[in-house]
């Protein structure tokens, strides 16, 4: 599966039918994701690519998929990395375009940089293996492409929308790191009607049960909605947020839907169904 073909979701405006869909809360889709279905195709295989600068050689085997940064340097340390026929134990030494690296006799292969995109439907957990049997996002891409990738952040299981894969760790850091308050915002159905001074008690900010004070970027009720639907954004990535801080002011959320995150959207995408990521969306997250 690949692109769909024509302008990314991602860059096109969001439908303004309403005025709740001007914000981008547009309701969740109803479209089962069925056995399987796959509505886009697999992107071409093409080579691997050479990196184009020098790269630290602890950096160039966790970007390889062998092990982190840090278990790399113990790697190098142990001189069972060869770099053109050559033991390296130099910590902080650059590999160069072309070099050719070798682990415990290995050649290391680089990989080519993946981006997925996924509209996560309920009772799949995200988790790369689960050991009581429950589904896994995992499961919904497998076919996406040949290396191995892995989700950004969380959504519990219950909760459906928007979910990227990479294997580009610094991408994947950077999108989960508290200082780049990287957006979110999700379409909350609740229980029971909610009331216009509670929406300003999200504002204000809510202490949740392990005492953390979060507050949202901004928070509406969505037209028509009978005060029981409300759209959040908001860019703490703590567990659960969104449900934790309703149910601080007295709500339950029966139904989450997260229609955007970094940008990226679920537009034209059913749910169960992934896409690889544009050019264009995956420069504009490297440079957001």
């Amino acid at each position: 599966m690949s692109e769909r073909k024509g302008k990314s979701s991602a860059s096109k405006k969001p439908s303004r039918s309403s005025g709740d869909r001007s914000k981008g809360f547009d309701k969740p889709s109803k479209k089962p994701y069925g056995k399987g279905e796959q509505r886009y195709k697999k992107a071409k295989g093409d080579p691997l690519p050479s990196f184009s600068e020098d790269v630290r050689l602890n950096k160039f085997i966790a970007n390889a998929g062998i092990c982190s940064r840090r278990e790399a340097d113990v790697l190098i340390q142990s001189g069972i990395v060869e770099v053109n026929g050559k033991i390296i134990t130099e910590m902080g030494y650059k590999v160069k375009p072309g070099d050719q690296v070798k682990y415990d006799g290995s050649t290391i292969q680089t990989e080519k940089k993946r981006y997925v995109l996924l509209n996560k439907p309920k009772d799949f957990i995200t988790t790369m293996d689960d050991e009581h049997g429950r589904r896994t996002v995992l499961q919904l891409v497998k076919n996406a492409c040949k290396e191995r990738i892995y989700p950004v952040g969380r959504l519990d299981r219950n909760t459906t929308g928007v979910l990227l894969f990479t294997n580009d760790g610094d991408l994947a850091k950077k999108l989960t790191h508290p200082r780049y308050e990287v957006k979110k915002i999700y379409h909350v159905v609740l229980e029971r009607p909610i009331d216009v001074e509670q929406i300003k008690a999200l504002h204000a900010g809510v202490e949740l049960d392990d005492e953390d004070f979060v507050k949202v970027d901004s928070a509406e009720i969505i037209a028509d909605s009978r005060m029981r639907e409300v759209g959040v954004e908001i860019h703490s990535g703590k567990n659960r947020v969104i449900r934790r801080m309703f149910e601080a002011i007295g709500h339950n959320v029966t139904r989450l839907d997260r229609v955007k995150f970094a940008g990226l959207t679920k537009k034209d995408l059913p749910r169960g169904t992934w896409r690889n990521l544009t050019d264009k969306e995956v420069d504009f997250l490297r440079m957001g």
